[in-house]
């Protein structure tokens, strides 16, 4: 247990340190008294405030969707529990990254009594999905946007011809095999454990939760929850650009690809990105004609609202699921 929070403490000031890196590096002469006169002066906040409801609405659209993914493994948890669950999940990444999906399970574990393994795999299976449409989003934009992909990776030293002439075909051929060994090994070692049994249990658990989707009632409206909770996503960035006299010129494709490129940063583990995704955001709007100073204006008052969004509806949910009288509500 100890080396087991050693690690985490480890992993935590390694995040924190990334993003306060790369922090200071992107603001270390920004003069910080243009923020306050922004937020005064500089910012609609009817836009503003348009952009934050369209963060507030994908996570009420992932709890509504979680739910309907439950049900079929017979477990009937409130609406209200599954959304304050999630919306607990977002602000508790914030202090470890990563940890968002592991919080709600066991959130839900402790006010509805819902099998750990079960949500949890239910919970991977969304992931996958919200996986397939991120990629998808990816693709589409990739395509239409090619030149533009390629001058920010260019920007940043890297670019695909330098990724590849890195390896080798017998380079790549030892990696796979090296992968596959690993894998082997891993599966060998948990079959030769006494508590395989105990392991077997637990992962029948997550398969069932894993394979829910595959029987909620209405499978169109969940894919449409799915669809949904992207476009709010997109909606919650792109609205901002209407905040700002310097980005409201700036059309969806811009919006589209700056949404990409911080889709990609935030698999930086740094809370809520931080760093990474300040760093696609300046890149990209750079690339159309926005001044680095405000570049970086942008995505510091952006971020930091999002943030405190996020921070606001963790406490919501927090406080939310410890009345009793809420935790066994189905609404």
């Amino acid at each position: 247990m100890k080396t087991v929070n050693l690690r985490k403490i480890i992993e935590l000031i390694c995040s924190l340190v990334l993003a306060g890196v790369i922090l200071y590096w992107l603001y270390k002469d920004f003069p910080f008294s243009q923020v306050s006169e922004t937020l005064k002066h500089g910012v609609r906040w009817d836009w503003m405030a348009g952009s934050l409801l369209f963060g507030i609405i994908p996570q009420i659209l992932r709890g509504v969707r979680w739910r309907m993914a439950l049900e079929p493994l017979g477990e009937k948890p409130s609406y209200r529990n599954c959304i304050s669950a999630v919306y607990m999940s977002f602000a508790a990444s914030l202090v470890i990254p990563r940890i968002g999906e592991i919080s709600r399970c066991a959130t839900l574990k402790k006010v509805e009594g819902i099998s750990f393994p079960k949500s949890l795999g239910t919970v991977v299976t969304e992931r996958i999905i919200d996986s397939l449409i991120v990629l998808l989003i990816l693709f589409i934009t990739f395509i239409c946007e090619i030149p533009v992909f390629y001058r920010f990776f260019k920007t940043i030293g890297f670019t695909p011809d330098q990724f590849f002439e890195k390896f080798s075909i017998a380079g790549i051929t030892i990696s796979v095999i090296c992968l596959a060994l690993i894998i082997g090994g891993f599966f060998y070692i948990l079959l030769k454990l006494k508590a395989f049994n105990k392991f077997h249990d637990v992962f029948v658990k997550f398969s069932q939760g894993f394979a829910s989707v595959r029987k909620v009632n209405n499978r169109y409206l969940f894919l449409f929850y799915s669809i949904c909770i992207w476009i709010c996503y997109f909606l919650h960035f792109y609205l901002a650009f209407y905040a700002f006299d310097f980005t409201t010129h700036l059309g969806i494709h811009a919006g589209l690809l700056a949404f990409c490129m911080i889709t990609i940063a935030v698999l930086v583990p740094t809370p809520n990105g931080a760093g990474p995704w300040h760093f696609a955001v300046k890149v990209v709007l750079m690339q159309f004609g926005i001044s680095i100073g405000n570049a970086i204006l942008f995505a510091l008052i952006v971020h930091a609202l999002q943030t405190l969004l996020v921070i606001v509806l963790g406490v919501y949910g927090y406080l939310t699921l410890t009345k009793p009288a809420t935790n066994k509500q189905t609404l």
